[in-house]
């Protein structure tokens, strides 16, 4: 093993220690195999806890072809898991065109399950999808891919729009789930958002005033533990039931543009494109601090304050300072990227809430294996009896009744 992979190992082991939920997952499939003669192709971040839910698959009978999401791989994950086997596709410093080169190479070892995050593989895909082999019955499209999971919001989106009736082929959205919603989203994103703010920028949370782009259950999440540290917090949502909600909660509510000279950080985690743009960026006052906490790097319209900048400076990993014709200046963390696994040690979210997720993941990734046929084509939620089931477990490994 080398010395990048012995660090990985190392930082895997607590991680693995700490996660109960797949542990016991990877017995069963250990003994059932649901996973023999599939291939799963996965383009998730990777990182330690991401390591284990590969782990467990592996356990299952999976093989593996793997990438991480652009600017979030751990090299010293990628190489603990080559030396599983794995076939692992990026490294940390990957361009945004190696990125696609990478989700292209996993398309191209024709998988039969997908494990995808942000609908990159999806997209590759429906590509492939050949109308004539759907004609003709084949649930796969010609594809061999007879199912797979999405992680995210933004995924889910892609696939109910971009991707809508594209896919002969069931997808299970991860994100639609109750237990991720509340788990993962709210609590686990809630706190790694502020973690990584303190983490990245050292800055105090208490008495700085915060602007948050969306109040779904990330953007409930993050306005709640930022409440929580002391911050001063306001909600722009442009769904009126949404700000109805995020008011009754007690935030200030306004428009992002209105909000923007107020606010000292601003935060997306809408999950949709163009939120912060020229207008919204016009009216940040001087040294606004930018972060996104979205899966996509469309939240915040870098190129637009790239092409007004007087000059770029980078300060630290992850933060840098874009001086403006008029005099302000505005900090951008990570390019724009998701913020959570972004900076020096990145953690991103809880490691019991990731062993709630991953057990969603992998659940339903077993529901594919042994039962795409009895499923529709296309998005749809993770069933109702995977969510009680795992709710269940969660409840036993807290020790809720104590």
């Amino acid at each position: 093993m080398t010395d990048l992979a012995a660090r990985g190992a190392a930082r895997i082991a607590w991680i693995r220690s700490r996660m109960p939920l797949l542990a016991a997952v990877r017995e069963q499939f250990a003994a059932d195999q649901p996973f023999a003669d599939h291939r799963i192709g996965m383009s998730l971040h990777l990182e330690p806890k991401t390591a284990v839910l590969l782990e467990t698959l592996q356990a299952g009978g999976a093989e593996i072809v793997a990438t991480g999401n652009h600017g979030s791989t751990q090299d010293d994950i990628v190489a603990f898991l080559r030396d599983l086997g794995m076939t692992v596709h990026g490294r940390r410093a990957d361009t945004l065109d190696d990125h696609h080169a990478n989700v292209a190479a996993v398309d191209a070892a024709k998988p039969s399950i997908l494990l995808d995050n942000g609908a990159d593989l999806a997209a590759l895909a429906a590509a492939r999808i050949d109308p004539a082999a759907v004609a003709a019955g084949d649930a796969t499209g010609g594809t061999g891919i007879i199912g797979g999971t999405e992680e995210t919001t933004s995924g889910g989106l892609r696939l109910r729009t971009e991707l809508a009736g594209a896919l002969p082929f069931p997808i299970i959205v991860i994100n639609d789930s109750l237990l991720k919603a509340i788990g993962e989203n709210k609590h686990a994103v809630g706190q790694s958002v502020v973690e990584s703010i303190m983490r990245i920028t050292n800055l105090r949370i208490s008495g700085r005033r915060f602007v948050v782009a969306g109040y779904g259950w990330c953007g409930r999440g993050i306005a709640q533990y930022l409440r929580a540290m002391g911050g001063k917090v306001a909600v722009a949502d442009t769904d009126e039931l949404k700000a109805f909600e995020a008011a009754w909660d007690g935030y200030r509510v306004g428009d992002l543009v209105d909000l923007a000279g107020w606010a000292e950080v601003v935060i997306t985690a809408t999950g949709h494109p163009d939120v912060v743009t020229a207008p919204v960026i016009d009216a940040l006052a001087d040294g606004a601090v930018l972060a996104n906490a979205g899966h996509f790097p469309w939240e915040i319209d870098v190129p637009y304050m790239y092409a007004q900048a007087a000059t770029r400076t980078t300060l630290d990993e992850a933060i840098e300072r874009i001086d403006l014709p008029d005099g302000r200046h505005v900090i951008l963390l990570a390019e724009g990227r998701m913020m959570n696994l972004a900076g020096r040690e990145p953690k991103g979210n809880s490691i019991e809430a990731m062993d709630l997720g991953f057990l969603l993941q992998a659940l339903s990734l077993e529901r594919i294996a042994r039962s795409a046929a009895a499923l529709p084509a296309g998005a749809q939620p993770v069933p109702d009896d995977i969510e009680r089931e795992i709710a269940r477990r969660m409840l036993a490994a807290m020790g809720a009744d104590r």
